[in-house]
């Protein structure tokens, strides 16, 4: 008996199944048979669909990420790498750093 290989379905195929699923008009197994995927696969899907349909009507918006700008991070980059450098010179110069490092 050989094992199918493991199948990644799009959005578009979990969306259609589970909507299959929430008409009711096919049982379980005969949508898994139809669509050859497993019930509790459906059961998933089905539930993950009813649980996230409100946020389609926009119910409840989650509050924005706040842009990251991006010339700060870069100044603060310089400002470690700067850092880093004058430290490893110190230490070689001091002899602290394993030859590896020099």
């Amino acid at each position: 008996m050989s094992k199918r290989p493991r199948r990644n379905h799009s959005p578009a195929f979990k969306a259609k199944v589970a909507l299959a699923a929430v008409k009711g008009e096919k049982t379980l197994a005969e949508l898994a048979q139809q669509f050859d995927v497993h019930p509790n696969l459906i059961n998933q899907w089905r539930a993950k669909l009813l649980e996230s349909a409100a946020d389609v009507f926009g119910s409840e918006q989650a509050p924005a990420e706040p842009a990251v700008d991006v010339t700060v991070l870069h100044a603060k980059i310089g400002e470690l790498t700067l850092a880093n450098d004058f430290l490893s010179g110190a230490l070689g110069k001091a002899g602290l750093l394993p030859s590896a490092k020099r």
